[in-house]
């Protein structure tokens, strides 16, 4: 199959890229690295350095493919709230100028990768595809926003499409930025070197963490169906586990106690949110395998080894 991955150099579009080179795909990826990097890509899979909203390199690049993943976006939601204009035009101006580009290359799959940040705050947990989404963030306004491009647009233009909401993926090599890193890659450093962790709130507030190589098979099965019967759906662990408890976890993963800081005055998000997978489960054959403590294990014995390296 001819693929190409927007996005494709980051962390979950790597790990992506790779596997499906692995099966013997023929991948192309386009990214800005803007917080990627080409060098952990399998040799087989072609890099094009570029703009997601670049119409005209994304019709040269498109042309003869079957299908395409759709991650190239911002991704951190405290910096959404700085920078709205800009997660405005990378996501939601990225998303309708590759579906432009992808109609005029006659493109038969589009797989786009949303989020759960998309539902909010939700009273029934696990929470279903069909809640009503409230996105209290303009990183979850843009995925809701392009997910409604994806969902109007293929459907006037005929182009088949699947929205996969991820929920909390990490996992070996995932990135760590100066600021507004993800929570366990932030924890896990912490821990690992001695410092202490905040926890924003009580600890009590939840959330559905997945292991990277579990987000990477539920992308997978999406592109290998002959049709997608389900537009939407949820892809996570299933679990809830809170924060407090996420910390108990990377304790027993890294062997030794970790230092806790509260910090009740700062938002912790919404209070709980976990994936009822049901129809992932039920369409793809998805079943997560790598529990939490496995999975932080993995990623511990590769922090340990940066650390060490340094």
């Amino acid at each position: 199959m001819r693929i190409l991955i927007t996005g494709g150099a980051g962390f979950l579009g790597t790990a992506l890229a790779n596997r499906l080179a692995a099966e013997g795909d023929h991948v192309r990826v386009l990214d800005d690295l803007s917080a990627g990097e080409r060098t952990n890509l399998n040799p087989e899979v072609a890099f094009v350095a570029g703009d997601v909203r670049d119409v005209p390199k994304l019709w040269s690049l498109l042309r003869g493919v079957d299908c395409v993943y759709h991650l190239a976006a911002r991704v951190s939601v405290p910096e959404s709230i700085l920078y709205p204009v800009e997660y405005n035009s990378v996501n939601v101006g990225g998303t309708v100028s590759l579906l432009t580009a992808a109609r005029d290359a006659q493109v038969k799959r589009i797989i786009f990768t949303s989020s759960g940040a998309v539902y909010g705050e939700q009273r029934e947990q696990p929470v279903r595809e069909d809640a009503p989404v409230q996105p209290d963030t303009p990183y979850a306004v843009s995925k809701v926003a392009s997910e409604q491009y994806v969902r109007a647009i293929g459907r006037l233009w005929g182009i088949e499409t699947c929205i996969l909401r991820i929920f909390n993926v990490y996992g070996p090599g995932q990135p760590l930025p100066p600021s507004h890193a993800p929570v366990i890659s932030r924890f896990l450093r912490q821990a690992i070197t001695g410092g202490s962790v905040v926890l924003f709130g009580n600890g009590a507030q939840s959330r559905d963490f997945l292991y990277i190589d579990d987000a990477v098979d539920a992308l997978v099965r999406a592109s290998r169906l002959a049709i997608i019967p389900q537009p939407v759906m949820n892809v996570g662990s299933g679990i809830e586990v809170t924060i407090a408890a996420l910390v108990d976890a990377i304790e027993e993963a890294v062997g030794r106690p970790v230092h806790r800081l509260v910090n009740q005055e700062v938002s912790a998000g919404v209070s709980r949110l976990v994936a009822d997978i049901s129809l992932a489960r039920e369409a793809l054959g998805f079943a997560p395998r790598v529990d939490l403590i496995d999975g932080l294990r993995r990623t511990t014995a590769h922090d340990k080894r940066f650390v060490d390296e340094r």
